[in-house]
Formats: C-alpha cells, structure tokens, sequence
C-alpha cells in the first residue's frame, strides 16, 4: 500500500515518490522490512515506468495509459514489476494483490481491468518481460 501511495503522489502531484514514501513511513509507521519492499518497488516502478507502461498499452491497446486513472496505471506498474521482475513473489500472489488493490483503491470496474490485463501478461509473459528489457538496453 504504501508503495502505491507514493507513486501515485509522484504521478499526480509530480513529487518524487521517495519522499513521498519516506513521509508514509513515518507516518504510518512502518516496520523496516516493509520499508525496504515498499522502497524496491518504487525504485523498480520508477526506473523501468516507461517500459511497464508499454507493456499495459500492448495488452490494453483499447486503453491509453495516460488516459488510465492513476491509482489503476500505478497498481498495473507495480504487479508487472513482480511478475515479470521478481521471481521470488508468486504469480498468483501478484495477481491477488493487485486486484485486491484495486478493489479498495480503484473504481467499480478497476479490480476486473487489473485482474483482466495481468492475466493477459502471464499468459505471454516472454513478450511482455522483452518489452520491458528491450527497452532498458
């Protein structure tokens, strides 16, 4: 949560996420392990958004990314640096995450674009996962 809170201050406001996420953490007090995640995430999230936002385009053509409300792009980011960046975190528990994110977070119809876009990547996960590194070379 914290993680989506501070890119989505980044991404609406224009703040840097780090401090945003610093801010949260003292905030809500956070324990250092989850600090640490939150903080991987941002920094993955901020490093590769240009490439994660090409692969949500690629597999939601019908749905320009800027045009996405923030909080679902911002949880889209999230979950396909899991995926496609984190062998540790299950693809089911990404998923579960997400949608469960964008159920509290989102609109009505956010948690079945999340669960509908993300299912999509699995299932090509190779050509999402180049598109991500292609980018990055």
């Amino acid at each position: 949560v914290a993680a989506l809170q501070s890119l989505y201050a980044a991404d609406v406001r224009g703040n840097f996420a780090e401090s945003s996420l610093e801010w949260l953490a003292e905030d809500e007090q956070l324990p250092e392990r989850a600090m640490s995640f939150a903080q991987e995430l941002v920094e993955g999230v901020l490093a590769r958004s240009q490439a994660l936002d090409q692969v949500i385009q690629q597999f939601a053509p019908a749905w320009p990314v800027a045009q996405l409300a923030p909080v679902d792009r911002n949880i889209l980011r999230i979950a396909l640096l899991e995926l496609l960046h984190n062998p540790d975190t299950p693809d089911k528990t990404a998923i579960n995450e997400a949608v469960e994110l964008a159920k509290v977070f989102g609109s009505d119809n956010s948690s079945k674009f999340v669960n509908g876009v993300l299912g999509s990547v699995i299932g090509n996960r190779e050509v999402a996962y180049m598109a991500t590194v292609g980018s990055q070379i």
